[in-house]
């Protein structure tokens, strides 16, 4: 996104812009960055510009109130979606294009006839492969900026495992509805259940009184205002986009629940180890 809005603030450092435009971006406000002259301008649309000062206002408040080792544990930093968005872009090149007709989509493909047959491991090698370049570019930046935030909150295992389950679920029943004669690709699953667990986040949130949660009502309107916005357009696959949103919010809600401290990295790396084993393990069976 670029062109006019306004700048709310201005770090001296693309990492202090940066963690300011995740805490924008797990409450669902748009925003995009400059560099100026004098620094890192973080800019939103002039209608968002009061909610997104009180947002940055309220992580402020949260953070200097929260001893640094407890803000450590429960925002750890990771850079697991800019690795996974790199990870996509180039697997797809050396996939190709789907035109292209490689082994990798009759292999990988999320077939509803043969998903329905048992071929469950295509709900999640379907996650990793693109049919053209502006469809793995769009996703990859997706998950970029909504993949750091979900691990932003819930940390980079127990995120990447959400963010799978949730985009092989939304696959499954997409295959369950369309039985056949439907095949689909891509990330876009899981990018929709990454907006559906940072609205759950935010609406749990919400109820337990924190600091600058907003409103359950604007969080929701705000996850189906993305739905239509991104995922309705004329080749998109507006069925999985709504399973991958629902999924995303239901497991988000349940694990903002059960959770009440982040887990530990002695935890969170397993974890993201296995995910990653899983999605080697469906392409390996496939």
């Amino acid at each position: 996104m670029d062109g006019p809005g306004t700048a709310v603030r201005v770090a001296g450092s693309r990492g202090q812009a940066d963690e300011w435009a995740v805490v924008l971006a797990s409450a669902g406000i748009p925003h995009w960055l400059r560099h100026r002259l004098d620094g890192w301008a973080l800019l939103v649309a002039p209608d968002d510009a009061a909610v997104a000062l009180q947002t940055l206002a309220a992580y402020d408040q949260e953070s200097a109130r929260a001893p640094a080792t407890e803000t450590a544990a429960e925002r750890p930093f990771t850079i697991v979606g800019l690795v996974v968005a790199l990870l996509l872009v180039g697997f797809f090149a050396i996939t190709g294009p789907r035109e292209g007709r490689s082994e990798w989509f009759e292999r990988g493909s999320s077939d509803a006839a043969r998903v329905m047959a048992g071929e469950w491991w295509r709900t999640i090698t379907a996650l990793t492969l693109h049919a053209d370049a502006p469809h793995v570019a769009g996703n990859a930046i997706a998950l970029a900026v909504l993949m750091t935030a979900v691990c932003w909150h819930l940390g980079p295992g127990v995120g990447a495992w959400l963010l799978l389950l949730a985009g092989a679920g939304g696959n499954a029943l997409t295959a369950a509805v369309h039985s056949e004669h439907h095949v689909s690709v891509g990330a876009s699953t899981a990018v929709f259940a990454a907006i559906g667990i940072l609205a759950a986040l935010r609406i749990v949130a919400r109820a337990r009184g924190a600091p600058g949660a907003r409103k359950a009502w604007v969080v929701v309107a705000a996850g189906l205002a993305l739905l239509a916005l991104l995922g309705t357009g004329p080749h998109a696959d507006l069925l999985a986009h709504a399973f991958g949103l629902l999924l995303g919010a239901a497991l988000g809600l349940l694990t903002a629940l059960a959770l009440r401290r982040v887990p530990s990295a002695w935890v969170q790396w397993p974890l993201a180890i296995a995910a990653a084993a899983a999605v080697i393990g469906a392409w390996w069976v496939s």
